[in-house]
């Protein structure tokens, strides 16, 4: 860190403290040659994602998307708030571990069902009805057999 008073190269943390509810550290330095002290704040850098949609065009990710899609499938059954928020927690943890700047609404589908499996089985099946835009009867039936297989 660079001295913003006389443009030394070398400064020393003197004190560090979270802040913004821990997502950023308030750090005080001081400088080794003219020892003033100024203050840097250090943040988590948030790569933004961009989902690409089945028909191919793009779009920022938009949270309230993905667990308004969740809440429509958990609609009257006993899935918390907070189970369905976590489900895109983890979801949107899982995309920012992998660094990847696009992602499809395939893969986000496919990992919103997987979560609903886990979760609760009718709600699952909903979104899956809804996702995979099940043709007729059949596909539906196909589904059903799938997860009563796993069983």
């Amino acid at each position: 860190m660079i001295c913003p008073y006389c443009e030394y190269y070398e400064t020393k943390v003197v004190d560090s403290r979270p802040t913004e509810e821990g997502h950023a550290i308030r750090r005080r330095r001081e400088c080794s040659k003219c020892n003033k002290r100024f203050t840097t704040y250090e943040k988590i850098e948030e790569i933004p994602i961009v989902v690409i949609k089945k028909d191919g065009t793009r779009q920022p990710y938009n949270r309230n998307k993905v667990l308004n899609g969740i809440i429509r499938a958990c609609e009257k059954r006993p899935v918390s708030v907070e189970q369905m928020e976590k489900i895109v927690n983890d979801i949107e943890k899982s995309i920012s571990n992998s660094m990847e700047k696009e992602i499809s609404t395939t893969k986000i589908g496919q990992m919103i069902m997987e979560k609903l499996k886990d979760k609760d089985e009718v709600a699952y099946v909903r979104f899956a009805s809804v996702y995979r835009q099940f043709k007729d009867i059949n596909t539906f039936m196909d589904e059903l057999k799938k997860l009563l297989d796993e069983k």
